[in-house]
């Protein structure tokens, strides 16, 4: 059931990252068993490895502080100084992360097109460029990233098949593949397909625990025990090395016990909010895109932010992508009364 616990009554839509802890996370935080996870001996924080790395079939998992110090540890475990990686134009690690690829692990980037964030196996293979051959005009592509759900593709799923064949190309062209799997979760909701299968054919995996999830901080690497050895390194070096951090790892053990089958509540929520802004004269929205906990709404005449403004009086919080789209992303927080309110908002604007 979804109940505001936020000390606040604006409805906050601008991210699933918004969420604040449930009084029965607080409790697992309070009670933690703790040690020194730098030292490696933090029980709540192996828990929390083991588990992730049970349910994505993984050998071994690393808990680090975010999602976007994961996928740079990922991209720095897998590549070499002067290597290139393989992303989706809008893709989280290209557009969000601050060139940390480039400033971090010394790489350059090529850009794939995609429709709504999800890449075309056959794009990706072109993509694909290696030193050996080109007489060494080329960087040597190394590694393939793929992200699921897409954030800017408005929450879109890639299909499994899709995600295996990009795999297979990966693997075929001697790259490895990373999954920046931010939201998976709502992708595993969304398909009904089980987080092993889902990532079975990646090498590395990032799962953000305080997104969709409603955890306050951290994410998880899992991979191969040879690949997360070295990703430990790089999280001493990147500064992600925590002591009693059992307290947090706590609240991701919650996320996954509690939190996992109520995100369908969250794309119900949204598909709601969809349907009916979409009926508006002063708005528009590809319901096809609609298919987890995120909305992309065009607006008629360049207005995003003005909107922005008038929704905020309202009490109505929501984000603008550029002059004309606004997202609103809905999460556990955000209840059946709250859509209404929203709705009604918006309506008022029409």
């Amino acid at each position: 059931m979804c109940v505001r616990y936020a000390a606040s009554d604006r409805v906050d839509l601008r991210s699933d990252t918004v969420t604040q802890p449930t009084p029965g996370m607080r409790r697992a935080m309070a009670e933690a068993d703790v040690g020194d996870d730098v030292l490696g001996d933090d029980p709540t924080v192996i828990e929390l490895q083991n588990r992730l790395a049970s349910l994505t079939g993984k050998d071994a998992a690393l808990f680090v502080p975010s999602g976007t110090m994961s996928n740079a540890i990922a991209i720095r475990a897998q590549t070499n100084p002067g290597d290139e990686i393989v992303a989706e134009r809008h893709s989280h690690i290209y557009v969000y992360e601050g060139g940390g690829y480039a400033a971090l692990s010394g790489c350059s980037i090529a850009l794939v097109p995609g429709t709504r964030g999800i890449m075309r196996p056959e794009d990706v293979k072109s993509a694909i460029r290696k030193g050996d051959g080109s007489l060494g005009h080329y960087p040597n592509g190394s590694l393939v990233c793929v992200e699921n759900t897409s954030n800017r593709g408005g929450g879109a799923i890639y299909s499994q098949e899709t995600m295996d064949s990009i795999c297979k190309i990966a693997k075929d062209n001697n790259c490895n593949s990373h999954l920046d799997g931010a939201r998976m979760f709502n992708a595993v909701v969304a398909t009904g397909t089980s987080p092993e299968r889902m990532t079975r054919d990646f090498d590395t995996v990032s799962i953000c625990l305080s997104k969709g999830l409603g955890s306050p901080v951290g994410s998880v690497l899992v991979g191969s025990n040879e690949t997360i050895r070295l990703a430990h390194r790089w999280r001493k070096m990147f500064g992600g090395g925590m002591r009693q951090a059992g307290i947090i790892a706590a609240a991701g053990i919650y996320a996954l016990e509690n939190n996992v089958e109520r995100l369908i509540e969250d794309h119900v929520h949204a598909h709601k909010l969809a349907e009916a802004i979409n009926d508006m004269e002063a708005f528009t929205i590809d319901m096809k895109s609609v298919e987890t906990n995120m909305i992309y709404i065009g607006t008629v005449g360049n207005n995003a932010e003005r909107i922005v403004e008038k929704l905020s009086e309202d009490g109505i919080d929501v984000l603008s992508i550029d002059e004309s789209n606004i997202r609103v992303v809905t999460h556990l927080h955000i209840t059946p009364e709250d859509v209404e309110r929203t709705i009604s908002a918006f309506s008022k604007l029409t």
